[in-house]
């Protein structure tokens, strides 16, 4: 009879275990060769080869997570490992051996020994300890203890190597180096969340609860396949923290941790792939209503449908609020003993947004409209926590799956004002107030002067901004000269002001207001109501693929231009055959041969720009005279919203460009139209 001792038993486990890591690493090889990768582990030597080291720094003794070794210091034994540190050779060789007895002791004491590792451009490459590593990342643990020397490489252009920069910096301040995020301007984005300056360095305290949540957040992460939806577990985590709250989450077990993924996954899937945004172009059609039979046979009247409107001021003191007010009343008529509404007025914080979400979620609410771009956050928080809840935000181009938002095409009002300016006005000069220098802005300012050029192609449009401290934006036309101007879009109730859509400035002082684009949100709300009475809402299942937008506009007959009276009889046919054209889909405004100020063609001869070209607008066309203020220029209020979804001047090609890398490009408006509820 053959006996066979403790130790020998545990050798042919962990050569077992051997065996199984080496075909581990042989299918890594494989799939690598299969995608035309290198199959073994990069070198970092042959990385510096064609690299400028401007820094070498002594980290000491770093906890590293496995997940960021990815290579090796020298060339040494590369071809030992697969590009996932799973080990290549023979189960005969003394490598095997030397591993398995690695193996048999993290089984037993566990590994402790710290390996000497380099890091580069936040990841790790391994001078000594690589089978250590490969055990380790056999095991599924999660870090490992080295000694660590940072190279730092020469600043420039390129996309990683700015990430890097950005993570330095994040660095000198929370001395914490276990984060990784793949886009720009995500590392501030961490801070402002934490409520840190960033030059404020990191206490004791806020560096061990940072480490201890985002280790937590990264292993919870991690073990449900995170690294499979194209997000690094930072990315993730700052969503999770977006959404939760950095207080409220820094204290949040691993089981608490699972729960809150569970519920936020399809955000995190969706960003993964990139924030895909449906933009739905034109309402469903309508079902017919039921008759009183075919209602009784579906059984009876259904329950009245209770929604929520939250608005960031009152409408005595908004006209973006009066406009929306004027929408919640439009549906209570329009569904009579159908829907219950309500309101909540002055809601100009995200806690303010949140506890008036609580309320009505609270007092029965199964679809809540939040009216500005500001309340997105609370929003996508509040729709994530009671998913059985419709939740809708005024806003464009905001990529989030368990949030729908809407927005109107304001666009095309502004191009057929633009028109009448020009067709009124005896001079070249016109000129266009705008409120915030954010995403769709620039689309109506464009579009005003597309339509001013089609009248009269010497017209030129003088911008200004109402948003910047200490000016007057109509006082500094009029001294200019330009009589002829587009500014707010709406007056409030009290308001007994002329200073509102298409102005005339006559000769005395007086203001003529010549038309007006009209954004009929209670014909919106109609249309999203309906579309829930009538159970069609899940007929666009996007969760987790795409964040779905409405954006209407004329055709779906949400949006139109008011004229005055007083327009001549030739003006006001003009503006009716192009209204109706755009109205049936036959003309847009932006189309053939169209360019911006430095030249570029943006739209060539009889193609025209993409709905997704013309919501992510960032430059000017050639008549347009004026620039996009800098953010110190802009009052308080307006940085806030800026700092969100704002545009600024590239000074090399005099073109705009994003503030910063914020999830996704969004749309606002002109003026009120942009949702701030001024």
């Amino acid at each position: 009879m053959c006996i066979v001792t403790g130790s020998e038993q545990e050798e042919i486990m962990a050569l077992y275990d051997y065996n199984r890591a080496m075909k581990q690493g042989r299918r890594q090889y494989q799939a690598a060769l299969s995608r035309g990768e290198h199959p073994y582990l990069p070198v970092l030597d042959d990385i510096l080869s064609y690299t400028d080291i401007v820094s070498e720094v002594n980290l000491g003794v770093v906890d590293i997570p496995l997940s960021q070794i990815v290579g090796t210091k020298t060339k040494g034994r590369t071809n030992a490992f697969s590009n996932g540190f799973m080990p290549l050779l023979s189960e005969k060789t003394e490598f095997a051996a030397k591993w398995s007895t690695l193996f048999d002791y993290q089984e037993g004491e566990g590994i402790h020994d710290p390996i000497i590792a380099y890091e580069f451009m936040n990841q790790y490459y391994v001078m000594e300890g690589n089978k250590r590593v490969s055990v380790l990342k056999y095991v599924n643990a999660f870090s490992i203890q080295g000694i660590v020397t940072r190279l730092i490489p020469k600043r420039s252009d390129n996309k990683e190597n700015k990430l890097y920069y950005e993570f330095l910096d994040f660095y000198q301040v929370s001395f914490f180096s276990n984060i990784w995020f793949s886009k720009e301007g995500s590392y501030k984005q961490m801070l402002e969340i934490m409520g840190k300056k960033p030059d404020e360095v990191w206490s004791d305290d806020d560096r061990s609860y940072f480490k201890a949540i985002h280790d937590r957040f990264a292993r919870v992460f991690s073990e449900r396949g995170g690294n499979r939806i194209g997000l690094t577990a930072s990315d993730a985590f700052l969503v999770y923290a977006k959404l939760f709250g950095y207080e409220a989450v820094k204290d949040r077990t691993e089981t608490q941790i699972q729960k809150d993924l569970v519920k936020m996954w399809d955000e995190l899937v969706l960003q993964g792939q990139g924030g895909k945004i449906a933009l739905v172009e034109q309402p469903e059609e309508e079902k017919p209503a039921k008759g009183l039979v075919g209602r009784l046979l579906s059984g009876g009247e259904s329950a009245p449908l209770k929604i929520a409107f939250i608005y960031e001021k009152t409408s005595e003191t908004s006209s973006w609020t009066y406009s929306h007010e004027l929408g919640r009343l439009y549906i209570e008529q329009a569904f009579p003993g159908e829907v219950i509404t309500t309101s909540f007025e002055q809601a100009d914080t995200e806690s303010q947004v949140a506890e008036a979400i609580d309320e009505a979620i609270a007092s029965g609410c199964q679809v809540i409209f939040t009216t500005t771009p500001r309340m997105i956050q609370p929003s996508v928080k509040a729709a994530v926590q009671y998913s059985e809840v419709k939740i809708l935000n005024c806003n464009v181009n905001t990529s989030y799956s368990s949030v729908r938002t809407y927005y109107g095409r304001l666009y095309e009002a502004k191009f057929l004002m633009g028109a009448i300016a020009a067709a009124m006005s005896t001079t070249d000069q016109l000129g266009y107030i705008a409120d915030y220098p954010i995403y769709g802005s620039l689309a109506n300012v464009n579009a005003f002067s597309l339509g001013a050029r089609m009248i009269n192609p010497r017209a030129q449009v003088f911008l200004k901004w109402k948003a910047v401290k200490d000016k007057n934006a109509l006082e500094e036309l009029n001294e200019q000269g330009v009589y002829y101007i587009s500014a707010d879009d709406m007056i409030t109730p009290k308001s007994l002001t002329r200073e509102f859509g298409l102005l005339h400035k006559e000769e005395d002082g007086t203001l003529t207001t010549l038309a007006s684009p009209l954004m009929h949100w209670g014909k919106f709300y109609e249309r999203i109501v309906k579309l829930i009475r009538q159970g069609r809402w899940q007929t666009l299942n996007t969760k987790g693929k795409e964040a779905v937008n409405y954006w209407w506009g004329m055709s779906a007959d949400v949006l139109d231009v008011i004229c005055s009276k007083n327009l001549p009889r030739g003006t006001n046919r003009l503006i009716n055959f192009l209204k109706n054209s755009i109205r049936s889909g036959s003309f847009q405004p932006f189309d053939s041969d169209i360019y911006s100020r430095d030249g570029v063609r943006r739209c060539a001869e009889n193609q025209k720009l993409t709905p997704e070209e013309i919501v992510t607008m960032n430059w000017l066309v050639e008549n347009v005279v004026g620039s996009v203020p800098d953010l110190e220029e802009l009052t308080d209020e307006a940085k806030d919203l800026v700092r969100l979804q704002g545009i600024k001047l590239d000074e090399g090609k005099g073109e705009p460009i994003p503030v910063c890398a914020v999830e996704h490009a969004q749309l606002g408006g002109n003026n009120e139209d942009s949702g701030t509820g001024r």
